[in-house]
């Protein structure tokens, strides 16, 4: 079966194991899933990351999720940018999401990278997600 939008997948995966209360989550490896957790590890969302081999012999992604206090550490994740509808911003209308207390992942020329790291660097590039 064909995926036609494998990072919608990826954060559904998460939000799906966070809801139910589950430690780890497998999803698919991919250079850009590995940026997009990278930057959720740095942004402290989740506690990491680890590449291990499925047993069909495909690479995967263990995500170690965050929890506090019994309660996930994302309260929301969305996809902004879709295959339908790519969704780009320049720096100077970059959205803030929940007035900069969440983060929204932008892919840009220099590297996957949060909101306001691409206003920091003066780049913009289309918005994947937003977390909370």
């Amino acid at each position: 079966m064909s995926m036609n939008d494998p990072i919608s997948d990826m954060l559904t995966r998460i939000r799906n194991g966070l809801s139910t209360g589950k430690p780890t989550v497998l999803v698919p490896a991919s250079k850009i899933k590995v940026s997009m957790l990278t930057v959720l590890t740095d942004e402290g969302y989740i506690r990491g990351q680890k590449a291990v081999k499925g047993e069909d012999g495909h690479d995967y992604i263990q995500v170690e999720l965050k929890y506090d206090e019994g309660q996930p550490a994302i309260r929301e994740l969305h996809r902004v940018s879709k295959p339908g509808r790519r969704v780009f911003r320049g720096v100077k209308t970059m959205p803030k999401f929940y007035n900069g207390l969440g983060v929204s992942i932008v892919t840009t020329p220099k590297g996957v990278m949060t909101d306001y790291q691409a206003r920091e660097q003066n780049v913009g590039g289309e918005v994947l997600c937003q977390v909370y």
